[in-house]
């Protein structure tokens, strides 16, 4: 029975990709930081086939400890402070948990490992938002990096951090350069999230409106359960790479809400959403669109749900959250 170790279990990836590993015969472990954390009883409910393990990325021993205890073959480096807004508030807590904290696990892994590094694959979940200041339209493995928010500069620091101890060490690290991807477990703070549960609260009478940023900004997205299959995939290459992982498609927020707006018989959202210059980036990215021709070509991956889908189902799924409540 392989063996694999999930930091960021508690995240919509952690719990997708846990989901994955169950069905596929892994025994899992998800570190999970401080005590009594709240979300340890969401991923019980979950994924109850997970063991946790107290752990902090900002902690290299208790990083030892869990590897110890886990004995992975694969481990997956999802654990971040991973909303963008709140990276400019905390950048020195962004980088310290999302840039060093791959560190501090790659470290530990080198340390465990006592020099076989051969016996252990990792996987560093990078992002889209490395690219930034886009320099080329659509974005490649090859792509110039030029990061707009602290926290897309603590990715890229992970990023070649990751390709570093591949080329130093000769360790199977892989990191999958991840396009903006949604699902209904997503937190409330992200803007596709935003959207399905004020949709949602609007069609059932609960807020009148929303308020949002810049609603020309396009984005790459996919569903977060395509999106772990192929992290899964790249530990299974004989080689370690990176790849692309996005749908090659871009959508702004306009459309966002139409499709938001219209699956619960919305015509006009004109009159409920009002925009706010607070939810305006301080330095916006521009155009972002992924290339998964590598991916599709080298994992035979590709993704199965499309946009329309995707925010219905978060509409849908909101609707039925909220129902329960009320």
């Amino acid at each position: 029975m392989p063996r694999a170790l999930i930091t960021g279990i508690t995240g919509q990836d952690g719990l997708y990709l846990a989901e994955l590993l169950l069905e596929k015969g892994y025994e899992v472990f998800g570190l999970i930081r401080g005590q009594n954390n709240p979300k340890a009883d969401l991923v019980s409910r979950t994924v109850p086939g997970v063991t946790l393990l107290p752990g902090d990325l900002t902690d290299m021993s208790s990083l030892l400890r869990a590897l110890q205890t886990a004995q992975p073959d694969e481990v997956y480096n999802l654990g971040a402070i991973s909303f963008v807004a709140y990276s400019w508030e905390q950048a020195a807590l962004t980088t310290d948990v999302t840039a060093k904290g791959v560190l501090n696990m790659l470290e530990a892994i080198r340390v465990w490992s006592q020099g076989d590094l051969s016996k252990i694959r990792f996987y560093q979940a990078s992002s889209s938002e490395m690219f930034g200041r886009v320099q080329e339209v659509p974005q490649r493995e090859t792509t110039l990096l030029w990061p707009r928010s602290p926290y897309g500069v603590s990715k890229v620091y992970g990023h070649y951090l990751t390709i570093n101890y591949r080329e130093s060490y000769g360790m199977h690290a892989s990191s999958g350069i991840l396009f903006n991807h949604e699902s209904p477990r997503r937190g409330p703070e992200f803007v596709t999230r935003k959207v399905s549960l004020a949709v949602a609260s609007i069609k059932l009478g609960l807020q009148d409106k929303i308020v949002m940023g810049n609603l020309d900004a396009q984005r790459d997205w996919g569903f977060a359960g395509d999106y772990v299959e192929a992290m899964w995939r790249m530990l299974q290459q004989p080689t370690a790479d990176d790849y692309v992982i996005a749908t090659g498609e871009t959508h702004s927020i306009k459309e966002l809400l139409d499709i938001a707006f219209d699956s619960v018989g919305i015509a006009d959202w004109a009159p409920y959403v009002e925009q706010n210059e607070a939810f305006f980036r301080p330095a916006e990215v521009d155009l972002l669109i992924g290339d998964p021709a590598k991916a599709k070509e080298t994992l035979g991956w590709e993704p199965k749900v499309g946009f329309q889908e995707l925010v219905q189902m978060m509409v849908e799924s909101d609707l039925k959250l909220l129902s329960e409540k009320s």
